[in-house]
């Protein structure tokens, strides 16, 4: 349930923030949001032993972000699930701590950004440069490790009982 409420208020903060924020090449904000992928990998922990659920919550999350954001129906479902392969071997591979976390984020924005810029690319949507998807992806760091390790941090202080496993 707890995964449910933080997906829930991550997918509502991308919309708030994208309201006030400006993410197009030559805007002046470095705080492009993507909270929801970074949700996924944070709450991948309270479902470790139920990756089924796991899997069909992204899947469910991703058709919402497709109807709220995209409007490219089950696209970000099947990049959600994809995401959710790489979460789960970067956490039984790897420690998931405060400064790693950051890098992980990293990475899963970047495999995002750049699967979503080959959709583009395929299906000739927009015109696409690679200086604008690396424009994106940096400009989608920072705000989103600051969210990611606040969540890490908050989920982590939480007493056992709100959450099925605790996170390292």
């Amino acid at each position: 349930m707890l995964g449910i409420i933080i997906l829930a208020i991550s997918i509502y903060l991308d919309g708030f923030l994208t309201l006030f924020l400006p993410y197009l090449p030559g805007g002046l904000s470095i705080f492009t949001p993507m909270l929801t992928i970074v949700s996924i990998f944070i709450i991948y922990p309270l479902y470790r032993k139920q990756e089924k659920k796991y899997f069909t919550i992204l899947f469910i999350v991703g058709i919402i972000y497709d109807l709220l954001y995209t409007n490219l129906l089950f696209y970000d479902s099947i990049i959600f699930m994809f995401l959710g392969l790489i979460i789960r071997k970067i956490y039984k591979d790897f420690t998931v701590e405060h400064i790693k976390l950051s890098i992980h984020i990293i990475i899963l924005i970047g495999v995002y950004e750049l699967l979503f810029s080959f959709f583009i690319i395929v299906f000739n949507l927009v015109p696409l440069t690679i200086t604008k998807v690396a424009y994106k992806i940096t400009h989608s760091i920072l705000l989103n490790i600051i969210y990611g390790e606040l969540l890490y941090t908050i989920i982590s202080k939480l007493p056992n009982k709100y959450k099925k496993i605790s996170i390292n």
